[in-house]
């Protein structure tokens, strides 16, 4: 799906109802104060009340973070910019997403907002639970992590510079992603996926564009 231009000011209104309008935006903290406890809490369940050993809960939980990262970027490449035919479909899709790429300075919607993000989590872990049983406490929690994680990392990316330069191939094909092609650059926590499936951009090529990327950032 293509999006409309940048748009610098405001935010998109996805709602006419004023409840479900406010129900769209939320703050990082509120996130992490959600999921913070099933991240912390879950490994602790596992190894005091399941007797898992600390090894197994460490390598369940390095996994749950690997596998949101191509959670991440299958998620990101083909359910939010799923091309849409209908305009029900389209509606949802920028909802989803589409509202980012027209205003990419609203902080409101950078993570999921709590309703929907609790009610996906929870058929994700049940979904899980049935495959896992018992390793999904962990794999879950290292799942978890990484969307805080993602979440931080693309709050970070449309407010600040690379703290490090290690970090700036991953802000620049965000950044492209936004202003070059959306069909590329669908890593935002990692760049892993998008080289493994060709949808880098070859960032020795890309001239970076300044005042587009200022257009991306609200800090």
């Amino acid at each position: 799906m293509k999006f409309e231009k940048i748009n610098n000011k405001g935010q998109a209104k996805l709602f006419q109802n004023p409840a479900l309008e406010y129900l769209t935006k939320t703050h990082p903290l509120v996130i992490w104060g959600i999921y913070l406890p099933v991240v912390v809490g879950f490994p602790i369940y596992s190894f005091s009340r399941l007797d898992f050993a600390a090894a197994r809960i460490a390598l369940l939980f390095l996994l749950g973070i690997i596998f949101w990262t191509l959670f991440e970027y299958t998620m990101h490449r083909w359910i939010f910019h799923m091309v849409a035919e209908n305009e029900r479909a389209k509606k949802i899709v920028y909802v989803m997403h589409g509202n980012h790429h027209h205003f990419p300075r609203d902080k409101e919607r950078l993570f999921m907002p709590p309703v929907p993000s609790i009610i996906l989590a929870s058929i994700i872990f049940l979904l899980m639970f049935a495959l896992m049983g018992d390793n999904t406490f962990d794999f879950f929690s290292g799942f978890m992590l990484g969307y805080l994680l993602y979440g931080s990392m693309h709050y970070a990316i449309h407010a600040w510079n690379p703290p490090f330069k290690w970090m700036k191939p991953l802000w620049r094909n965000h950044h492209l992603h936004h202003y070059k092609d959306d069909g590329k650059g669908f890593g935002v926590s990692t760049t892993i996926w998008d080289r493994a499936f060709g949808t880098m951009f070859d960032l020795r090529k890309e001239k970076e564009d300044k005042e587009k990327v200022k257009e991306l950032m609200f800090k």
